[in-house]
């Protein structure tokens, strides 16, 4: 391992107390290295700005760091376990490179605020992801339910049969879902764009650091002024992102499990595209809807480790090195909820109903909803209409789509608002 920044003269180091303290920091900062850089890059321009860097030291700084990441881009440079993690990488180059400029860098600056930026703009990045990931599946939701709006779907209370529905609801309901899942992404975007670089340790130094560049320079909307906040925040801005991508991912898990019985033999109303399916290792007459599982089960390992962040944060303020396992919690976190969404919108381009399973689902009870409603606007009080309602006597036979093309509250089949949830996508998408 490479020289620890914070090695003091005459102090051995014992190695399995070292790759203790590193833990797999190391192969997680990989996440966060060009981050890392960028943020370092904006350090080094403060730092020429107050002159602990001259011109020329600012220039080498910057054209190193620039080789970094494009050697880390290529493959050339690896984080490894040479380093104790991705802070003690970037000094180690710069030194290597550039010998007593190299050491400089680190002046007004703690590892503290060095990965709360670097994860802070990783966070935006991830966010920013997420966000464009929920616009795209209301986009192709919304399509569908304007090309299906009045096609029959039974509606389902208690997983049993209650009252005609249609393809055009389902649709509507996930974009509607997906459009506020795209908005809690951008707020809480707006929330974490904040910038901590500056607050050092989290009692800020005796350096008149300009930060107010170093957030317009990073692209922050704002300064995270108070430095003992910063550190504060740390795990609680994670979980929050953590949770934005909760949000999503309980649309895609309880949309799942409607695929999931949907294509089920017993129902049948969907057939997946071939390739979300797998095999059986012994059952050769098997497809599986495997795909749609781990999309429902995803949830559970995102929810799982926003509980591990929440727990880590009993802590009394100030920076304490329990904080490190926040940082393979939400890595992990956004890798497989992104990860599962990142499919999800062919997935709903490709699904194709089945015409006849569904008819044949459809049976007069599920038109006593509508006939209580029609003896009530006849004069019937509704209770006294509910109970001629309930007499299968009263039940037949029905149109569907005149059952649908009479659902005219607002956000029935009858009048689903589409334009209004175009108008909110677009503004979503525009922002």
């Amino acid at each position: 391992m490479s020289d620890l920044l914070w090695q003091k003269p005459g102090v051995k180091v014992d190695e399995r107390i070292q790759h203790f303290l590193a833990g797999e920091d190391v192969i997680l900062d990989r996440e966060f290295f060009l981050f890392d850089i960028k943020a370092s890059r904006a350090h080094a321009q403060g730092l020429q700005r107050i002159g602990i860097l001259s011109a020329n030291e600012l220039a080498g700084v910057d054209r190193e760091l620039s080789r970094l990441a494009d050697d880390f881009r290529r493959g050339d440079f690896i984080l490894d376990q040479r380093f104790e993690d991705a802070h003690s990488a970037i000094e180690a180059r710069l030194t290597e490179r550039l010998g007593e400029t190299g050491k400089k860098i680190h002046a007004g600056r703690s590892r503290n605020d060095q990965v709360l930026v670097a994860t802070r703009l990783w966070l935006k990045d991830r966010l920013a992801r997420l966000k464009s990931l929920c616009i795209e599946c209301a986009e192709v939701a919304l399509a569908r339910a304007g090309a299906e709006a009045t096609q029959p779907l039974p509606g389902y209370t208690h997983l049993q049969r209650a009252v005609v529905s249609s393809a055009g609801m389902w649709w509507a309901a996930w974009a509607e879902g997906f459009i506020d899942d795209a908005q809690r992404a951008a707020d809480t975007f707006g929330w974490i764009d904040a910038n901590p670089l500056g607050s050092a340790a989290g009692y800020g130094v005796n350096l008149p650091l300009d930060r107010d560049h170093g957030t317009q320079a990073l692209g922050f909307g704002r300064m995270q002024l108070a430095a003992t906040y910063a550190q504060l925040s740390r795990g609680k801005f994670e979980m929050a992102a953590i949770e934005a991508l909760a949000s999503a991912l309980l649309d895609q898990r309880r949309l799942a499990w409607d695929l999931s019985l949907f294509t089920s033999a017993e129902f049948g109303f969907v057939k997946l595209p071939a390739e979300y399916t797998t095999g059986s290792s012994i059952m050769p007459n098997k497809r599986n809807p495997d795909v749609i599982e781990l999309m429902r089960g995803v949830y559970a390992s995102v929810a799982a480790a926003r509980s591990e962040i929440e727990q880590l944060l009993s802590l009394p303020s100030g920076y304490h090195r329990d904080l490190q396992f926040s940082k393979g919690a939400v890595v992990h976190a956004f890798r497989r909820g992104l990860g599962a969404l990142e499919l999800l919108p062919d997935l709903l381009r490709n699904l194709d109903w089945n015409g006849e399973r569904i008819a044949a689902a459809l049976e007069p009870s599920m038109y006593a909803t509508d006939l209580a409603v029609e003896l009530a606007r006849e004069g019937l009080p509704f209770r006294d209409a509910y109970r001629e309602a309930a007499d299968p006597s009263r039940w037949a036979e029905r149109d569907p789509q005149t059952s649908l093309e009479a659902r005219v509250s607002p956000g029935a089949a009858g009048d689903l608002r589409l334009d209004d949830l175009k108008a909110r996508l677009a503004a979503l998408t525009d922002a």
